[in-house]
């Protein structure tokens, strides 16, 4: 295994993964040990627009994908309104190769709590939410347990410290549908409503939960919060980069040695995470990736040194999105990953809009075509024409990032479609396979 250089080991920075090797750093006592709940009495000391002030000064950026301006989603709630208040945590985590805020839930929930009640004063909320995967079970239940433990600590409830604040937070298990990772689909789902993407505008920072304003946020996002309030705007801006603050969860999948969990400074670059993940397996080398999860453009080995920023992956042709870095090598097929891929989308489209619910129906079927060797030239055009009139035209994100790896595999791996159907390339999938295309 390689031994990452010192200049390489540098770049981690744990942050909100520092309590994660702390034995049962779950439980409300050893967190108070370790700084837990101090940010929250130093918040409730200040207005809650300074606050806001402060996150917006840090430069604190979505977790969840998309990168948007805490600060400034949060200074989008009307306040004296008239209105209830509230703040919706995102914890539906249930994107391919998407895996840093279930280990957060399960080794640190009370970070996240702490993050929910300083950004629900921040707000003027008065009730919280997190919606959490519904397979997500040991997650949900330490979050639970962190829950109760901090209604009888007197951080929740009523008279919150003596300040007078109250809170109540709700931890809820959805049913299971990637589609509710998108946030109006959340807000249906959390009203007891089936799952489906809300036409916007009105947006939920006016019309969000029971048509009242409403802050979504990422886990990562709301967790990252005590540790701004803590230390600092300054401090926080001292990782990263001037345009994407602060350190970043990247989750390692695929062909390394060390695949995990690594936190570092926004704008280390692939090949560093890579060396922090003790290279390479044996035998592979670098192929395609992932830079945010299935949802983002591939990305090919020539992008090796692309620092992993919010600006630097767009300037490459692909998203930041949620780190989930999945490493493929020379030994895999970005065909084949790229059909894979498809099909979850295929199967987790709620159907509400024609563009994703038949696009990725029939873009299925030309990849079973292609892989079991019976494609064609045109099902080449055919699948780009497909993506074309997915992309922008679905109602919600899923179908767009579902049109991601098609556009960019075709773009950089031609060559390997074109042998599948030139016959350079063996079947990957059976006729009974292609049976289901038709």
């Amino acid at each position: 295994m390689t031994t990452p250089s010192k200049a390489v080991l540098e770049k981690l920075t744990p942050v909100l993964t520092k309590r994660w090797l702390s034995p049962d750093a779950w439980r409300l006592d050893v967190y108070e040990r370790l700084d837990g709940y101090a940010a929250l009495r130093k918040a409730l000391a200040v207005h809650p627009d300074d606050l806001i002030a402060l996150i917006k000064d840090s430069g604190l950026r979505g977790r969840g994908g998309a990168g948007f301006p805490t600060g400034l989603k949060w200074g989008f709630i009307p306040q004296n309104d008239g209105k209830p208040h509230y703040l919706v945590v995102n914890a539906d985590e249930g994107e391919p190769g998407t895996c840093k805020d279930l280990p957060l839930m399960t080794h640190d929930p009370h970070s996240l709590v702490e993050g929910v009640i300083i950004a629900s004063y921040a707000i003027r909320a008065n009730r919280a939410y997190i919606y959490i995967r519904g397979e997500a079970v040991h997650a949900a239940r330490r979050l639970r347990h962190a829950v109760q433990e901090a209604y009888k600590a007197g951080y929740l409830g009523k008279n919150i410290l003596g300040t007078g604040y109250d809170l109540d937070l709700v931890v809820h298990s959805g049913a299971g549908a990637y589609i509710c990772g998108e946030e109006t689909a959340l807000l249906d789902s959390l009203e007891g409503f089936r799952g489906q993407p809300r036409l916007r505008p009105p947006f939920p920072a006016t019309h969000g939960l029971y048509a009242s304003p409403t802050v979504v946020n990422n886990v990562g996002t709301i967790a990252s919060v005590p540790y701004i309030v803590l230390g600092g705007a300054a401090w926080w801006k001292t990782m990263g980069t001037e345009k994407s603050s602060g350190p970043m969860i990247y989750s390692l999948s695929g062909r390394i040695k060390n695949p995990g969990q690594y936190e570092c400074s926004m704008g280390i670059t692939l090949r560093e995470l890579i060396e922090l993940a003790g290279g390479m397996q044996d035998g592979h080398q670098l192929r395609f990736w992932t830079p945010g999860g299935s949802s983002t453009p591939l990305l090919a080995a020539e992008h090796i040194d692309t620092a992993m920023d919010f600006e630097s992956v767009a300037a490459a042709g692909s998203i930041l999105g949620t780190t989930a870095t999945q490493i493929f090598s020379d030994q895999d097929c970005p065909v084949y990953a790229t059909y894979r891929w498809l099909e979850f989308y295929h199967h987790e489209s709620c159907g509400k809009c024609t563009p994703c619910r038949e696009g990725n129906y029939w873009m299925v079927r030309v990849y079973r075509r292609i892989l079991s060797g019976e494609g064609t030239l045109e099902d080449l055009d055919t699948l780009l024409d497909t993506a074309g009139n997915i992309l922008g035209r679905s109602f919600c994100g899923l179908g767009d990032g579902a049109t991601s790896s098609v556009t960019s595999s075709l773009q950089y791996f031609k060559q390997d479609y074109l042998d599948y159907i030139e016959g350079r390339t063996a079947p990957k999938l059976s006729a009974a396979a292609l049976a289901g295309a038709h």
